[in-house]
């Protein structure tokens, strides 16, 4: 198979750290994502603190969105997100939501839907993060919801 063969895929990334240097992690994550030899990185909302959603009593999230654009197919892609949260110290945690280091997940992937034991697409939880929604529509204001398909703004203006 040549590289033209091989499709391209644009996929956005939530990154969330909130344990130790979250700046650090967060960079390096990013730089991480760039450097790999299927994946491009193609541009990032700022850093934000936000409150801790779904277990309140931890500390401050640090949290982005990153587009990109890869080569790699979605179990793929989650395998190379689990090695660089690995690579940047993230330790498995018993309790959901809880918190850490770093934690990479794939938001939304092209147009696909999957569900599948260890990935959902388009996350689970995106509807209800309304800064995860802000961010990802910083990047790209006229982005549709996979599933539902109408766009993501609508989530957000229904409060």
């Amino acid at each position: 198979m040549s590289d033209e063969d091989i499709s391209s895929h644009r996929v956005f990334i939530g990154l969330g750290s909130n344990l130790g240097d979250r700046h650090g992690r967060m960079r390096a994550a990013l730089k991480l994502l760039d450097e790999h030899p299927r994946i491009t990185l193609e541009k990032h909302t700022d850093f934000v603190e936000t409150e801790p959603w779904g277990v309140p009593d931890q500390p401050i999230f640090l949290n982005a969105v990153a587009c990109i654009t890869t080569t790699l197919e979605p179990h793929a892609l989650l395998a190379e997100l689990k090695r660089i949260e690995k690579k940047l110290g993230r330790v498995e945690r018993v309790k959901k939501w809880g918190p850490r280091e770093i934690d990479l997940d794939i938001l939304l992937f092209g147009d696909l839907v999957i569900k599948t034991e260890n990935l959902v697409i388009p996350h689970a939880q995106l509807t209800r993060r309304p800064f995860v929604m802000g961010q990802l529509l910083e990047i790209e204001k006229n982005i549709v919801h996979t599933v539902h398909r109408v766009p993501l703004r609508n989530f957000l203006d229904s409060d």
